[in-house]
């Protein structure tokens, strides 16, 4: 896995754990509000990469900051993405194409 992905996942489970400590919640409670066991919800707070992407969701759920998602990987914020979609584009447009009048009435 790369580096700059391995500190951000531990990043996030710093969040998810402070975000824990400001509500006052222990890691039992939060891992009972969101379903999971304790030892799992360490581990996401740990930053160990191998916790699975649902188990980090429904604990920004049951923590109340599932909407901070929104933003995750938008189609609209990708910069590069929109670039590489322009630079596909035909620079002209095609003939117009001679329609049937079949169905002219």
């Amino acid at each position: 896995m790369p580096l700059q992905a391995t500190k951000r996942i531990v990043q996030l489970g710093q969040r998810i754990r402070v975000a824990r400590i400001r509500r006052g919640w222990s890691v039992a409670a939060l891992a009972t509000k969101a379903g999971i066991n304790r030892n799992t919800l360490t581990a996401l707070e740990l930053g160990k990469p191998g916790t699975a992407v649902g188990v980090c969701f429904t604990v920004l759920w049951a923590l109340g900051l599932d909407k901070s998602l929104d933003a995750v990987a938008d189609p609209d914020s990708d910069l590069h993405g929109k670039a590489l979609e322009a630079s596909r584009r035909p620079t002209r447009a095609g003939r117009a194409r001679k329609t049937s009048d079949d169905y002219d009435f």
